[in-house]
């Protein structure tokens, strides 16, 4: 396998310029004491976190009925996880109801190189979704996904299949893992970056993630909710 990722990357764009990290499968498998403790820590952190959330999520609701009274709270999506297996992920709703079929229209403005759109001033966000988002209350009903153990507190975000559709197999080594809510891109560039500072990021959480990490980027992740300005 690593054969084959080495002559891929070697063949690559240089137009992309990525890590040089390629993931050990068997230091990944050995881990099993982590896994064993990043799972106590999951069921513990998302069982207290949907409970004190629920209230923020109840008052949100609220607001979103207001602004658009025939639209749904929440809204669930298809997503890559482990071992590209899909799942529903499930949000609070900050874009508007026919978001998806807007989508198409809007990829030649995508900001992003990469296996990703992202566009700072997407129209599609309501006014309700971009105080959400600001504050990321719109990715508190993962909790529940990661309660149900199809994502983790921290590692990759779950991309869609369609991003998937795109990788390399190079850029599937941050499938190997659970994605998470958070995690090392989130807390240090968030949408400062492509695709490819993603990768960088994601390849280095999983070749060293422990739970020491684990612990700073949640403290982390704080910081950034608290102080969305001050990423660093």
């Amino acid at each position: 396998m690593e054969k084959s990722l080495e002559i891929e990357r070697a063949n690559m764009s240089k137009e992309r310029s990525y890590t040089q990290t390629i993931i050990n499968i068997e230091d990944l498998n050995s881990k099993k004491f982590f896994k064993f403790v990043k799972r106590v820590a999951d069921i513990g952190i998302s069982s207290i976190g949907l409970l004190i959330s629920s209230p923020v999520i109840a008052i949100t609701a609220i607001a979103m009925k207001i602004e658009e009274p025939q639209g749904p709270v929440f809204f669930s999506q298809t997503r890559i996880g482990k071992n590209e297996k899909e799942f529903t992920m499930y949000k609070v709703r900050s874009m508007c109801v026919d978001a998806e079929k807007k989508l198409h229209s809007l990829l030649e403005q995508n900001e992003l190189q990469g296996a990703m759109f992202k566009m700072k001033e997407d129209p599609r966000v309501t006014k309700v979704g971009k105080f959400i988002r600001k504050t990321s209350i719109d990715e508190l009903p993962q909790l529940l996904n990661v309660l149900k153990g199809d994502m983790s507190i921290v590692g990759p975000r779950p991309p869609l299949p369609r991003e998937v559709a795109k990788y390399t197999k190079y850029d599937k080594q941050r499938l190997l893992v659970k994605p998470g809510c958070t995690g090392l891109w989130q807390v240090n560039e968030r949408n400062s970056t492509g695709f490819d500072g993603m990768l960088r990021r994601d390849l280095e959480y999983i070749d060293t993630m422990s739970v020491s990490t684990d612990t700073k980027i949640i403290l982390k992740t704080f910081k950034v909710i608290l102080l969305p300005n001050d990423v660093s």
